[in-house]
């Protein structure tokens, strides 16, 4: 498994980011797709998921309405659009299939900071 995440960056509070992940090593297509991130000082906490066929969607409490996760099939990524972004929502973000089976391995994450 080996995921890349992208798009992370410096906001102000209000404002919008969208990130990437690009997939590999695994049937992309086949797999539910998920995003969580973690906070400093904070576990790592399930933020968004997407079944294989992009027909379902989940979200977060904390993430919904503000927060809208989508894949491509075809270019093997997942992309998760956050906007009206709160200071709160400063975390490194990762993406990983699920389920996450104990030897998978994790991306760098991407570090969005909502800040003005």
């Amino acid at each position: 498994v080996q995921l890349v995440e992208s798009g992370g960056a410096l906001v102000q509070p209000g404002g919008s980011l969208r990130l990437s992940c690009a997939a590999s090593g695994f049937t992309f297509s086949g797999m539910h797709m998920t995003w969580y991130r973690q906070a400093p000082g904070e576990e790592r906490e399930w933020v968004a998921g997407i079944n294989s066929a992009a027909s379902s969607t989940y979200y977060a409490d904390s993430v919904k309405g503000r927060f809208t996760i989508s894949r491509d099939n075809a270019k093997n990524t997942v992309y998760l659009q956050m906007n009206s972004l709160k200071p709160e929502d400063t975390a490194v973000y990762y993406c990983h299939k699920f389920p996450v089976m104990p030897y998978d391995s994790w991306g760098q994450g991407t570090q969005v900071t909502v800040s003005s």
